[in-house]
Formats: structure tokens, C-alpha cells, sequence
């Protein structure tokens, strides 16, 4: 068998992208109690996730957006990692800003534990593609979009996207006026 570096390359960036959400799953959470959720989008999905991103940088009228759009054609895959919309059921924490766990619910506001608890998954997620020296960036555009395309269904209100890649400088950075993407 003769493998390409190419070949090679999208091979690294799909195991590490596995090894990624094993990482998010992994990740210590606060009670031990798991909220996180991770998928990885690949081809027309992927895809479909650039194109939502568009029309909410169209929509939202973010440049930055519209930019990050094309970082995502340009990766091979994205590792998306959200968490579930579940309080606690505390009666007296009130770390999100509210009384208890019944009052943030019904005002549809966000655990704190929970957003704590992906906040250290996307972390955990994106040592290990640091340690694969694998390119990769925490985007907010493309979780948005990965929400807007139901991804995780309606019980997922916050995700990040992580697009990955490899190439000899990294697409996602130095991406102002002028910038190239390779």
C-alpha cells in the first residue's frame, strides 16, 4: 500500500478528532453529572454547517461570521461540542444569577455547572488536537450554526464548533485583510 502525505494528513485529522470527543466526554464535570454532548461533522454536513453560518453572518450582519464560514469549507472536519439545557434542581445555588434552579428554567437561563462543565470539555478537546499538532480554532459561529441546524436537537442551547486542519500555517489565524486561506 502506498498511502499519500494528503491522505495521511485527513486520517490524523479524523482520528484526532475522535480522540477529541472521547476527551470532551472524559472531561471532568462539576457533581459528576454529564450534560456534554460531541459530534463530528464530516462532507455534506460539514458543509451544511458553512452554508448555515453564511446566512447568520447575513442575518446577523457579522463579517466575522461570513469569515469563519470559509475556514470551514477549508477544514476537514469540525468537532462540535455542546451541553444539555439541564439544571441542577438546586435550591439555593444561584451562581447563574438567579434564586434557584426553578427560577433559571423557567426564565430560560444557563446553568452555570453546565456551561462550567463545557467550557473544560472544549479545553480538554482542544489539548488533545494541540497535542496531535493538529490546527484548530474554538469558534462560537460555528456551535451557533451547528444550533441553528438542530445538531443536538432543542435540549442544546450552547455549542462551539472546533474545525480542524493541517497545513504549513495555519488557516486560522493571521485572517484579517489580505489574509490567504490555503
Amino acid at each position: 500500500m502506498f498511502k499519500t502525505m494528503e491522505d495521511a494528513e485527513r486520517d490524523a485529522v479524523l482520528a484526532t478528532a475522535d480522540l477529541m470527543v472521547t476527551a470532551a466526554k472524559t472531561a471532568p464535570k462539576g457533581s459528576g453529572k454529564d450534560t456534554v454532548v460531541a459530534a463530528v461533522l464530516t462532507g455534506e454536513e460539514k458543509d451544511r454547517l458553512a452554508e448555515t453560518m453564511r446566512e447568520l453572518g447575513k442575518e446577523y450582519d457579522e463579517e466575522f461570521i461570513l469569515r469563519d464560514a470559509g475556514n470551514v469549507d477549508a477544514s476537514i472536519c469540525v468537532v462540535l461540542i455542546g451541553c444539555k439545557d439541564t439544571p441542577f434542581g438546586l435550591s439555593n445555588c444561584s451562581m447563574c444569577g438567579f434564586k434557584n434552579c426553578g427560577e433559571t428554567k423557567k426564565l430560560g437561563a444557563n446553568c452555570v455547572f453546565n456551561v462550567t462543565d463545557l467550557g473544560i470539555a472544549v479545553g480538554s478537546a482542544v489539548s488533545v488536537a494541540a497535542d496531535h499538532r493538529i490546527d484548530n480554532r474554538v469558534m462560537y459561529s460555528a456551535g451557533r450554526g451547528a444550533i441553528k441546524m438542530g445538531c443536538f436537537g432543542e435540549n442544546v442551547k450552547i455549542c462551539y464548533g472546533i474545525p480542524l486542519n493541517v497545513s504549513p500555517k495555519s488557516i486560522y489565524f493571521d485572517r484579517g485583510a489580505g489574509a490567504v486561506l490555503l
